[in-house]
């Protein structure tokens, strides 16, 4: 054991120690979650939060983001650390910025009725904007409780620790029908609530669900030790399955059945084909769909893929 504590890296003794460093990111994350809770989004009331929880540590700014950036440029001992931070976080069961929209209605939620939480991956994540730590990716598959005419809605709490430069985060998902591919992508460049809607595309049932979230280095000349982080957490995936209403029944008139029944012919079945000005009536052509090309909405939100038939 001895030669095995003396082979751990070493964290220098002027930068807070990694116990320490955990505990003390709980609460400022907490903080930060009860400051956007009670509406002080501010970075005013942000920094008076973060104060408190330095003096409850015993200690000072500048430890604290010097300690950052220490931990910050050893991409891998800085994961775990935030890795027992997620774990504890999840474990308080706190919903982080629930009251300032509608991400508390779903945070009850289990993977069945008609409106549910079908997330089954890690729902807090941290990222980087270096390789290999500036993407998750996700797939959730088909089971017995996918249904044609499922939509959905992905949202999740961002938190940016940065110290400088451009906030560049992404989500993107795909949802997999037998017919047609349909994908979607969001940016956030911001701390708070996140929202990704994803409305039914095809009749048939979805197969899977994939994406992923990217952090981007926002610029190339961005500087490798300039605190750049997203905690990301609180993911819940929503499906919603369609509700089919009733038709309503159709009345046709009495004069129009006598009209399409007339041995006689009217001008709606005259050798014509037209009305009574002369006009001809429209017929439906038959048309070769041939290969559909991707389709993009004018705000670039959704791309609809259909393959070669």
């Amino acid at each position: 054991m001895a030669l095995f504590d003396s082979c751990r890296p070493k964290t220098p003794e002027q930068y807070i120690q990694p116990d320490e460093m955990e505990d003390l990111l709980v609460d400022y994350h907490l903080s930060r979650a009860m400051a956007e809770q009670s509406g002080s989004r501010d970075a005013y009331s942000q920094n008076l939060r973060l104060e408190e929880v330095l003096r409850k540590h015993g200690v000072t700014r500048e430890q604290f983001d010097s300690s950052l950036v220490y931990y910050y440029t050893r991409a891998d001992r800085f994961i775990n650390i935030y890795r027992r931070v997620a774990t504890r976080l999840e474990d308080e069961a706190v919903d982080l910025g629930a009251s300032e929209s509608d991400i508390g209605r779903y945070s009850a939620l289990n993977a069945e009725g008609d409106t549910a939480n079908i997330w089954n991956d890690r729902s807090t994540l941290l990222l980087l904007p270096k390789a290999p730590y500036q993407r998750f990716d996700f797939t959730i598959e088909r089971d017995s409780t996918f249904s044609a005419g499922d939509t959905y809605l992905l949202q999740f709490v961002a938190d940016y620790v940065y110290q400088d430069g451009l906030k560049d985060g992404m989500l993107y998902m795909v949802v997999d029908y037998p017919d047609t591919i349909v994908a979607q992508q969001q940016r956030f460049t911001y701390s708070g609530l996140s929202q990704l809607r994803f409305s039914s595309h095809s009749d048939s049932v979805p197969q899977r669900i994939r994406g992923f979230f990217y952090l981007g280095s926002g610029s190339e000349k961005s500087s490798t030790t300039t605190l750049k982080l997203l905690f990301i957490n609180n993911i819940q995936l929503i499906r919603f399955h369609r509700k089919d209403e009733p038709k309503p029944a159709t009345t046709i008139p009495t004069d129009s059945v006598a009209r399409s029944t007339d041995s006689r012919g009217t001008e709606a079945d005259s050798a014509g084909g037209g009305d009574r000005s002369g006009r001809r009536s429209a017929r439906l052509l038959s048309t070769d769909q041939g290969t559909a090309h991707d389709r993009v909405d004018p705000a670039g939100s959704a791309v609809k893929i259909q393959p070669d038939r």
